[in-house]
């Protein structure tokens, strides 16, 4: 007799002919059992789930490959790292050990900078809302501000002036490209003639100077003309006001919006295919810089510092979130279910990505379409609303990438505890840089009027 065959799970799985189409053939299953030589498993066993790690190795990967395509084609460059994007306080490290300044959007980004040790003149104040208390500290401790709008150049001035000092700042423009959707809410507009005027304000002042121009285009930019025409048009509005004013402009900052090779949502190609290499960018960028500075170098001014505020780029690939499988579900059509024990309050960019998501294991059984849902009481929560994957076994874990950007920022305190991030070492090393949270972490800052103390007063109710 032949031996028996081990049992699998039944599925339904609609026929489906395996044949390749113009987006290629079907992916054969992968599976993820260990990250950075380190077995999933053993992280699990050791820091729970769901949980958050990242790769030292991939960060600095990244930040070397991007300042490598740059530096190479223009002659003067400067990162500044994004902090809104992960600040958690070993990645900012890594990138700061790499040489990059930090850029920052708000007091509290600022504050945390600063307590990592990086100084003030290395630090790039961006945003819509600085106070004037946190001017003050920025003008005092020589962070670059980059200024949003007319009530800030004032609070600014009048801050320099109350110093007796003559600050150097930058200003934030936004114009049409014709390639983005214009950031019309941030920076002094320029097609409407803001700019100018806040140019002329800045430089007929004996407490503020000129240095630098900034434009932050938008995010997740694929399409490397529109940095082509936001150079052209930041150097032609350069030259405009450097000859009318006679100020000289050290820098250009073009802000950040490189895609990382994330699926991002309505775009079927897959993201190698889709999203720029960072020498496509850079190739682009400085070209264009390079020739639009030519009539400059031959008037004997300096090139201007190219400033790159890079952040899902660097730091989405580094990051991974693993996942661990609580039930399974037969939906009424007929599709598979799965929840997990992460959601959308931990992955808050799969409302925008298909995340790429692997099993630890090798999986038995016919794939079948499936819906990832996570353990929040929300019909939104829902990290993948298709996926083709096995059968899974509740306690199997999921590894879902590139998560860096944005989830360490965004990430909420709803209904669940967040979970703890790792950083695997280049040697291998496994340190915890963010503990899980616990019930105390959430009531520490509550404060319980005496009044209230007494829950029952009259007794426990029938």
């Amino acid at each position: 007799m032949s031996a028996k065959k081990p049992w699998a799970k039944p599925v339904i799985a609609p026929h489906r002919t395996g044949l390749s189409n113009k987006f290629g053939a079907a992916h054969r299953q992968q599976w993820a059992a260990d990250i950075e030589g380190v077995p999933v498993a053993d992280l699990l066993a050791k820091h729970g789930s769901p949980l958050f790690v990242i790769s030292e190795r991939r960060l600095r990967d990244n930040a070397r490959r991007l300042y490598r395509a740059f530096s190479t084609r223009y002659p003067r460059v400067r990162f500044a790292w994004s902090y809104k994007t992960n600040y958690l306080g070993a990645v900012c490290a890594v990138f700061h050990q790499e040489g990059a300044w930090a850029e920052v959007v708000s007091e509290f980004e600022y504050q945390k900078a600063r307590a990592l040790g990086v100084p003030g003149e290395r630090i790039v104040f961006n945003g819509p809302c600085k106070s004037r208390a946190a001017l003050e500290v920025a003008v005092a401790e020589g962070a670059l501000v980059q200024i949003d709008h007319l009530d800030e150049l004032y609070a600014l001035e009048g801050v320099a002036r109350a110093a007796g000092r003559q600050v150097p700042v930058a200003l934030r423009l936004n114009f049409d490209t014709g390639y983005t959707e214009a950031w019309s809410r941030f920076g002094f507009n320029l097609e409407s003639g803001q700019a100018v005027e806040a140019v002329r304000r800045i430089t007929a002042s004996p407490h503020l100077r000129l240095i630098g121009l900034h434009s932050h285009m938008g995010t997740f930019i694929l399409d490397t003309r529109a940095y082509v025409a936001q150079i052209n048009i930041l150097c032609g509005f350069m030259e405009k006001i450097e000859q009318e004013t006679g100020c000289l402009i050290e820098f250009l900052d073009i802000g950040g919006g490189f895609a990382s090779q994330n699926a991002l949502q309505g775009i079927h190609l897959p993201p190698e295919q889709a999203a720029p290499a960072p020498e496509q960018y850079a190739e682009a960028i400085c070209s264009a810089l390079l020739a639009a500075t030519q009539g400059r170098v031959r008037a004997g001014k300096p090139l201007p510092v190219l400033v790159l505020e890079t952040g899902r780029a660097a730091v989405d690939s580094a990051e991974m979130l693993v996942s661990s499988v609580v039930a399974n579900k037969r939906l009424p059509d007929g599709r598979c279910g799965v929840v997990l024990d992460a959601g959308v309050n931990l992955l808050f960019t799969a409302f925008w990505y298909h995340h790429a998501v692997m099993p630890t294991r090798p999986l038995d059984g016919l794939a079948e379409d499936t819906v990832l849902y996570g353990p929040l009481c929300m019909n939104i929560d829902v990290l993948r609303h298709s996926v083709m994957l096995p059968p899974l076994d509740v306690g199997d874990s999921l590894v879902f990438s590139h998560v860096g950007a944005y989830n360490n920022t965004q990430w909420m305190q709803f209904i669940t505890l967040r979970p703890a991030v790792v950083m695997i070492g280049e040697s291998g090393a496994v340190d915890v840089v963010r503990e899980a949270e616990t019930l105390q972490t959430v009531v520490s800052p509550e404060r319980l009027p005496q009044r209230l103390t007494a829950l029952f007063p009259g007794g426990l109710p029938d």
